[in-house]
């Protein structure tokens, strides 16, 4: 290229150079677009950091066994202790003796209704000693007293506390003790009279009547005696189960007992109950559950189906609740219990010593 061609050159891009206007923001855009561009590796970085220790944490938290949870401790059941009163003092005699669930002490006397005892006198409020009858049997309520004396076999003495005073009635040949309504107002007697079986009811006006039942028809072959219904309108007789084997080592089995009118000695109904009622408060006060003395044990059941609800400590009971029974302990001291239908004791009352070994009847308060 020639000298002139070259100068001519240069000349023209000075001229374009001086021409061009500079963009002042120009170096700002390019350090900001910079900065966009390494803030948007680091957060793609971070990301595929957080990713990569997402995929290699996440099998682990999967695949971890859920924690054991800590041992339970069994909750702890407490049964209270039953609460036992004091034993009464030496002046016991002077006031009756109240029984948890307000029964009083009526009778104390030697096992078997012979020798001295112990009566209590309600309208005087306390006990006097006695052996003037070799059986004493005070009615539930009232003054009233059957007495029995062996010179006098075929009869029977109602004694009045009130005023000391004893009539005697003939009842002839009877297997039992007398056995008083609930309300005090009759007596019952079992007796095979002419070898016919059946029972006596008596009257405190001496009013006697004489019930036979078949005995065939209605089979009892152990412990056979007639008892009075709660209501005291009937009385009932135990019923040995035909269809099943007996022994005399256990009581024969039951298949219920069979209701008579106390009035007119007939049949009224029957209630399967597996074993013996001890008397008319032996069912609860709605008449659903009764206390019996099966072949082996006392058991509470149903009266209407039978069953066997539990097992109790004792079938010689008395209803004071519809939830609570009341009962002397059948070993050891000889001490009342009051005791739900679980036979669960709740309250306990000793006796005065000087009953303690004697056959001791309690009644309503």
């Amino acid at each position: 290229m020639s000298t002139s061609l070259d100068e001519t050159l240069r000349t023209a891009v000075r001229d374009l150079a001086a021409d061009a206007t500079p963009a002042p923001d120009l170096a700002w855009r390019a350090i900001g677009r910079g900065r966009r561009l390494r803030r948007r590796r680091r957060v793609a970085t971070a990301a595929a950091v957080l990713v990569a220790v997402v995929a290699v944490t996440l099998p682990f938290v999967l695949l971890r066994p859920a924690p054991t949870p800590p041992p339970t401790t069994p909750p702890v059941t407490v049964t209270p202790s039953p609460v036992l009163r004091t034993e009464p003092g030496a002046d016991w005699a002077d006031s009756p003796l109240v029984l948890p669930g307000e029964w009083v002490v009526t009778r104390a006397q030697v096992t078997g209704g012979s020798g001295s005892g112990f009566l209590l006198d309600r309208g005087r409020g306390r006990y006097f000693a006695t052996d003037r009858y070799d059986g004493i049997y005070p009615a539930p309520t009232g003054s009233l007293v059957a007495v029995r004396d062996d010179d006098r076999p075929r009869e029977i003495g109602l004694f009045d506390l009130t005023t000391g005073k004893t009539r005697w009635y003939e009842v002839g040949r009877a297997l039992s003790a007398p056995s008083w309504s609930p309300d005090g107002r009759r007596l019952l007697f079992t007796t095979d009279q002419l070898d016919r079986f059946g029972f006596i009811v008596l009257g405190t006006d001496g009013a006697k009547r004489y019930h036979f039942v078949d005995s065939q028809r209605f089979l009892c072959t152990d412990y056979c005696f007639f008892l009075w219904s709660p209501d005291g309108r009937e009385v009932l007789l135990q019923q040995t189960d035909p269809s099943r084997p007996r022994s005399e080592a256990v009581r024969h089995p039951r298949r219920g007992v069979q209701f008579f009118s106390a009035d007119t000695g007939r049949p009224t109904r029957f209630e399967p109950l597996p074993g013996d009622p001890a008397g008319p408060w032996s069912w609860s006060p709605d008449a659903k559950l009764a206390v019996v003395q099966g072949q082996q044990e006392p058991l509470l059941v149903e009266t209407a189906t039978g069953r066997v609800v539990n097992p109790l400590p004792s079938a010689d009971v008395v209803w004071v609740t519809g939830d609570r029974l009341l009962y002397r302990l059948p070993y050891g001291s000889g001490d009342f219990a009051l005791a739900d239908t679980t036979g669960r004791v709740l309250v306990r009352q000793p006796l005065p010593r000087q009953l303690v070994d004697l056959a001791v009847t309690i009644a309503p308060r």
